[in-house]
């Protein structure tokens, strides 16, 4: 059977040199599961494979949107299933890697047949979080859908406002359409986690930060300007980095206000992993090609 290898771990830890690495042990490509380097132009702020990384080793689903392009989870499912099908009557194995959880899951687990939005409806719904606020979205969530209400992220705007759009599009709660169950696959999948001590990922996290800014965050972000207010920009780094252009934050403000952040996350990336027991764990500084492929056999 075709083995799907899943190269996961927090933002920072390594996994694009080590997949860089797998990917030529085995001569196959390798599939983004990063939501954000999907779209053209975020190069520097999403820490996309650089130029030469892509002519190492073929890549999917890197720079293949426009920045104001929607797209989601249940879309990616779709495509991404599309190409294994079509990859896996060449290769025996394919590595899938990235930071997006829900991406991950999408092709691992499958996820549940969401329908698609209205676009006038997902218009209206943002227009009204900005004019309204999300405490008003909030309560409304509490009174159509309760269910969902208890189990979401209530500071997560985007969540919220997608729970809306689901219920104002087809007159029924989200929640009605949440049933978690697994999807069967045509592969066999091994997942593999890169791991690191906290302060030391957190450091690596630091640092890069620093190289993004010296290696032209700002004018990148300057140059996506006319798209900040897409879903696409609503993103670490971006965030931060039009505060600075918009002269709210000096760039120092803004380069410890990326690095926070991108902390936070990685610890919420640790959190949604570690509920999987499916993982192998290996040391980030520590795992090779050598060390994984035992796991496929």
């Amino acid at each position: 059977m075709p083995t799907l290898l899943v190269l996961l771990g927090p933002t920072a830890v390594g996994k694009t040199a080590l997949s860089l690495r797998m990917a030529e042990r085995l001569a196959v490509p390798v599939v983004s599961a990063d939501s954000r380097q999907m779209f053209r132009g975020m190069v520097i702020g999403t820490a996309a494979p650089a130029a030469e990384e892509l002519a190492r080793v073929s890549h999917y689903f890197i720079g293949t949107l426009a920045p104001d392009q929607y797209y989601s989870a249940a879309r990616y499912e779709q495509d991404a299933l599309a190409l294994l099908g079509k990859l896996f009557e060449q290769y025996e194995t394919i590595i899938l890697t990235g930071v997006s959880m829900l991406y991950i899951d999408a092709v691992c687990r499958g996820i549940d047949d969401i329908p698609t939005v209205d676009g006038e409806i997902r218009k209206t719904l943002r227009h009204r979080l900005e004019t309204e606020g999300l405490d008003s979205l909030r309560a409304e969530l509490r009174q159509v859908d309760s269910e969902y209400y208890t189990l979401c992220d209530l500071n997560n705007a985007r969540r919220i406002v997608h729970a809306l759009e689901i219920y104002y599009t087809c007159g029924q709660p989200y929640s009605a359409f949440r049933t978690g169950k697994q999807a069967r696959r045509p592969f066999r999948i091994v997942k593999v986690g890169l791991n690191r001590e906290r302060s030391d990922l957190f450091d690596r996290i630091n640092r890069r930060t620093t190289t993004m800014i010296k290696g032209g965050l700002i004018d990148e972000a300057r140059r996506l300007s006319p798209y900040r207010y897409c879903n696409a920009l609503n993103t670490v780094g971006y965030k931060e980095a039009f505060c600075y252009l918009d002269g709210t934050w000096t760039l120092g403000q803004a380069l410890e206000k990326i690095s926070r952040n991108t902390r936070i996350y990685a610890k919420k990336q640790m959190t949604w992993f570690r509920r999987d027991t499916s993982i192998c764990w290996l040391d980030a500084d520590t795992a090779t090609p050598d060390s994984i492929l035992p796991l496929l056999k």
